[in-house]
């Protein structure tokens, strides 16, 4: 098994550096894995990265450096997936800090699924856990809040490299935030991929703590994912789809509800957010601000849709 880590990056040098540092550490059985690459894609990142890629190659051996203009992570992992020696792909975020254990464990799970199965149909997920911990990221311990059960996530997954590539790989019209990793999955998933659990394979991602400067970036993301949440249902009209992207009657009531009618917003909860920041509990300001951020994506993803049905409307007239 030959490992290709598959990792797109734009300005994120600090904890980028962090990344692949921990990835040139780990602790392999020559006869499971024979090898692997860190296939780093810059996607036209302004602040050194690849200045300091190319000084540090002799500290990153297994580092491959690839380059693009600004086109977005999609557009970066398939450049990745292309230019990759591997037999397997693994997919990782430039933010995500690793163990020194982490490609054998999603080798032992992959092994393990293809002897279960009798075929290589199915990838490995591995488990996520959110950190704010810059200078110790790999020291925060396991939350209820880092649960998912996204299907196919490119956070942390490893997959046969031929199946991607027989899917089509990431639809480059999901150009804005949001659910390209996840209609991948839907492809992968009607192709008859089975999803293995394989929580030894640890990543700890590194975001900066919650902030209500970051608050406008936020409801800029959740309108985005609400869009593209469209883009999504219109490729996979299903009501599975159409409850990931909360395109129902029910989340327009339940966010209606629980943003009180939308008077529960980025002004009217600004006091208690920074009183639980101040109070160092910027996690739980998170949460409460996810009340707001919610329904922004609701809303627009319903507003969206019904856009894009007096479009095809008007052009059928």
């Amino acid at each position: 098994m030959f490992f290709s880590i598959v990792i797109p990056t734009y300005n994120r040098l600090p904890i980028l550096q962090k990344c692949v540092r921990a990835l040139e550490v780990q602790t392999l059985d020559p006869q499971m894995v024979t090898d692997y690459e860190i296939v780093v894609v810059d996607d036209g990142s302004t602040d050194g990265t690849i200045e300091w890629l190319k000084t540090s190659s002799a500290e990153l051996p297994h580092v491959k450096i690839y380059e693009q203009a600004h086109q977005g992570a999609s557009a970066a992992r398939n450049l990745g997936v292309e230019r990759a020696r591997g037999d397997t792909i693994i997919f990782i975020d430039s933010d995500l800090v690793v163990t020194s254990t982490f490609l054998q464990s999603h080798a032992n799970a992959l092994l393990q699924g293809q002897k279960k199965l009798g075929n290589d149909k199915l990838f490995t997920y591995g488990a996520v856990i959110n950190t704010a911990n810059f200078e110790d990221p790999t020291s925060e311990s396991y939350k209820i809040m880092d649960f998912s059960n996204a299907y196919f996530a490119t956070g942390n997954v490893a997959i046969a490299r031929h199946w991607l590539i027989e899917v089509g790989l990431f639809d480059l019209g999901f150009s804005l935030y949001g659910w390209e990793d996840l209609e991948l999955g839907v492809r992968l998933k009607n192709k008859g991929i089975e999803m293995i659990k394989c929580p030894a394979a640890v990543g700890y991602h590194w975001h900066p703590a919650f902030s209500l400067d970051r608050i406008p970036r936020m409801i800029e993301q959740e309108i985005e994912r609400g869009k593209m949440g469209v883009v999504f249902y219109q490729k996979h009209p299903t009501f599975d789809v159409k409850m990931m992207v909360q395109m129902t009657i029910f989340h327009r009531i339940l966010w209606n509800i629980l943003s009180i009618g939308g008077l529960l917003n980025e002004r009217t909860m600004k006091p208690l957010l920074q009183w639980l920041v101040d109070r160092k509990k910027p996690q739980l300001a998170e949460q409460f601000a996810r009340i707001f951020l919610n329904q922004y994506s609701v809303q627009e993803v319903h507003a969206a849709y019904q856009q894009s049905l007096k479009l095809a409307s008007k052009s059928d007239e």
